[in-house]
C-alpha cells in the first residue's frame, strides 16, 4: 500500500497576516507552499490536501452584509458560505498545483471536492457559541441584528472595539465524503477536501441532512479525515518552523521531536498557546491515538527542509 498523507494548509500557507489578501498574494503564497509538496510526490506519496478559509469566508460574510444593506440581496447562511469558500480556494489550489506539477514535469490527476462534515446537534458547543465571524458591529447594530435574525453577539476582547457575531464550534464527528476521498487518493489522484473544516451539517430526527450554523475547527476536521482514510502521516503547515513550549515567554523552547506522552503532558500544563498552537496539538494527538504513524507541524514554506518542523509520534524513534 502506497504512503498516504494528509497535508493541512493553514491560513498562512495561503494568506500571510500582514497582507491585504489580494488574489495575486494568495496565488503566490499557495504556489510557494505547494512547491514544498513536490518531494513527497516524487517519493510516491498519495496526497490529500485540506485548507483553512478564515479570511476568505470572513470576506464572503462581509459581502453578504454589504449586499443586504445596499441591494436587499438575501444573506446566505454559514454552510453556504463555507461551501463557496471551498470551491474558490480549492480551485485556486488545484490550478496552482497543476502549474507546479507542469514545471517539474510531473503528472497527477487533481480533484477539488466540496466536503460535508457531520456534527452532533446536541453537542454542548451549541449552548456556548464562541467562534467570532463577520464584521464588527456597534452595540446598536448588534442589538438590531440579534432581534431580526436571532444571532448572538459578544463584545470584542478589547473593550470599546464593538461586537461580533459568534457561532458554535462543535466537534467534527464524521467526514461524510471520506470513502470517496480515500478511494480517489489511493488511485493516485491528489484530492483537495474538507476545506475550512468542511461544510457543517447534522442529521435530523427524520434522517435528513440539515445545515448547521457553526464553524468547525479545520485542524480537527483534517485530523479526522486523515484517520478516516487510514493515512500514515499528517502534516499541518502554519507560520512557525517549530512547536514551542512556553511560547512567547522568557523560557520558550522549540521542540523537534515529541512522543505522545510528553505532548499530552505539555498540553495539560498549558505550555502550548491556547489561541494558536493548542488546537493543532490536539489534532495531532487525535491522529496519533487513532493509529497514525507521524504528525508534523512546520512552517508552510519549509516542509521539505528537514532542519525544521516538530515531529510527533507514539514513541520517540531511535
Amino acid at each position: 500500500m502506497s504512503q498516504l498523507a494528509v497535508v493541512a494548509l493553514g491560513g498562512n500557507a495561503i494568506q500571510r497576516g500582514d497582507q491585504a489578501g489580494t488574489i495575486d498574494e494568495q496565488e503566490e503564497n499557495t504556489t510557494r507552499t505547494l512547491e514544498n509538496l513536490v518531494f513527497l510526490i516524487r517519493q510516491g506519496y498519495q496526497l490529500v490536501i485540506t485548507h483553512g478559509n478564515g479570511p476568505q469566508v470572513g470576506n464572503i460574510l462581509l459581502r453578504n452584509d454589504a449586499g443586504e444593506a445596499l441591494y436587499n440581496i438575501p444573506q446566505m447562511p454559514v454552510d453556504i458560505c463555507v461551501a463557496d469558500s471551498q470551491g474558490g480556494i480549492g480551485y485556486m489550489i488545484e490550478r496552482m498545483l497543476r502549474n507546479v506539477l507542469h514545471k517539474h514535469n510531473l503528472h497527477r490527476e487533481i480533484v477539488t471536492l466540496v466536503t460535508l462534515t457531520l456534527v452532533d446537534r446536541n453537542d454542548p458547543a451549541f449552548g456556548n457559541p464562541t467562534k467570532r465571524i463577520g464584521k464588527i458591529c456597534t452595540r446598536e447594530e448588534a442589538e438590531r441584528l440579534s432581534k431580526e435574525k436571532g444571532w448572538i453577539f459578544k463584545e470584542e476582547k478589547k473593550a470599546g472595539n464593538g461586537f461580533r457575531r459568534v457561532v458554535p464550534s462543535p466537534e467534527p464527528l464524521k467526514i461524510m465524503n471520506s470513502g470517496v476521498v480515500e478511494y480517489m487518493a489511493r488511485q493516485g489522484t491528489i484530492v483537495i477536501a474538507a476545506g475550512g473544516g468542511g461544510v457543517p451539517v447534522y442529521i435530523d430526527e427524520k434522517g435528513d441532512v440539515r445545515p448547521a450554523e457553526v464553524v468547525i475547527d479545520k485542524d480537527l476536521a483534517s485530523s479526522l479525515l486523515a484517520t478516516s482514510i487510514r493515512a500514515g502521516e499528517f502534516y499541518i503547515l502554519t507560520d512557525v518552523p517549530y512547536v514551542y513550549i512556553n511560547y512567547q515567554k522568557p523560557d520558550e523552547q522549540p521542540v523537534e521531536f515529541l512522543d505522545l506522552a510528553d505532548t499530552e503532558k505539555y498540553l495539560a500544563k498549558g505550555m502550548f498557546g491556547e489561541g494558536n498552537m493548542a488546537p493543532k496539538i490536539r489534532a495531532c494527538l487525535n491522529f496519533i491515538r487513532q493509529g497514525g504513524r507521524k504528525a508534523v507541524i512546520t512552517e508552510a514554506f519549509k516542509l521539505e527542509d528537514k532542519r525544521y518542523g516538530t515531529k510527533i509520534t507514539m514513541h520517540y524513534e531511535d
